[in-house]
């Protein structure tokens, strides 16, 4: 007898549950860097890299949640939501934990630091890209809610204002990454050009943590659009 994995058992009714479970991982994924960054800038290099490899470990997890949600999709025309685009949310969900697994490892394996001068700000930068993984989340819980609407309605008019915060959040983070890479040009002359050039490269990552998340909320959009 063929035993059904976790995603698979609950496609016997909609793949909106496998979704968010998928995505409640990623997101677990993203809140590690909170505690990662803190290490980072206290010099503990042991909790460094301990945090790193919960982190590698939860992005494997989100990717097996990936693969098993791609092997039981459906190919019914009867699904509440077309095919691709299921595929392509997850997909977008995915690339969250992805990013996260990339920052903490060239974090960890060049033993980088945040200069003194800007980890307030850095921190901050971070908390606010988890936020914006955070408000995708929210909305990819409402999923549920808008199949049972039939997307039409209030639940509608409801998801789209947390897409509307989700925007609001990413705006901010853009903002806060402006301020970061002023910050260290102001000081980048005082360390070693290799790594300031790593450092503006996870400047960069970072922010895009909050850019996939906004396009998580897009792509949820796109079904209300529909």
């Amino acid at each position: 007898m063929v035993r059904k994995g976790p995603i698979a058992s609950m496609f016997a009714g909609s793949p909106v549950r496998p979704l968010q479970q998928h995505m409640e991982k990623v997101q677990t994924c993203i809140e590690e860097l909170s505690p990662f960054f803190k290490a980072i800038i206290d010099n503990d290099r042991d909790e460094v890299a301990k945090i790193q490899k919960t982190i590698h470990k939860l992005e494997t997890e989100a990717d097996e949640l990936k693969h098993e949600l791609r092997m039981n999709l459906p190919t019914s025309l009867f699904m509440p939501m077309p095919r691709e685009q299921i595929l392509d949310l997850v997909t977008m969900q995915d690339k969250i934990a992805n990013q996260a697994k990339d920052i903490a490892g060239v974090m960890t394996g060049r033993n980088m630091r945040i200069p003194e001068s800007i980890a307030d700000l850095f921190l901050a930068f971070v908390e606010r890209s988890i936020d914006a993984s955070a408000q995708a989340q929210v909305c990819v819980n409402e999923l549920d809610e808008l199949v049972e609407a039939g997307f039409r309605g209030r639940e509608v008019k409801s998801v789209q204002k947390m897409i509307a915060k989700l925007d609001k959040i990413e705006y901010e983070t853009d903002k806060l990454e402006m301020q970061i890479r002023h910050a260290l040009f102001a000081i980048e002359k005082e360390y070693p050009p290799i790594d300031v050039m790593f450092l503006y490269r996870i400047i960069d990552w970072t922010g895009e943590l909050a850019d996939i998340a906004q396009r998580v909320g897009s792509r949820i959009q796109m079904l209300l659009a529909r």
